[in-house]
């Protein structure tokens, strides 16, 4: 798995970050996680991908630059709020692939 050095944590998994990526390298996917990464298709920017996806060999596989980790759905869009926002006071664009680089 490729994770972004920085990650962005959802304010309920901040104290147990280390633990969940620690979980899902070892293939253990519990709970209600959410990752956002790359989008896979260079269209698309970022993507949202609840952890019980990662069990297809596929996605794991191909899985792009894992940037966020939450709890929940409605934290993980919360976050890529904040990622987006961050992105645009530092760059002035919303170039999320570009922002990550």
């Amino acid at each position: 798995m490729n994770w972004y050095q920085n990650l962005y944590t959802g304010k309920t998994v901040e104290k147990k970050k280390e633990r969940l990526i620690r979980e899902i390298e070892q293939e253990k996917y519990r709970g209600n996680t959410y990752l956002i990464t790359l989008a896979a298709n260079p269209e698309n920017q970022l993507e949202i991908l609840s952890v019980h996806m990662l069990r297809f060999s596929y996605i794991r596989r191909n899985c792009p630059l894992i940037v966020g980790i939450a709890s929940g759905r409605g934290e993980a869009l919360r976050l890529l709020e904040k990622i987006v926002q961050e992105a645009y006071e530092t760059t002035g664009e919303i170039k999320l692939r570009e922002f990550f680089a």
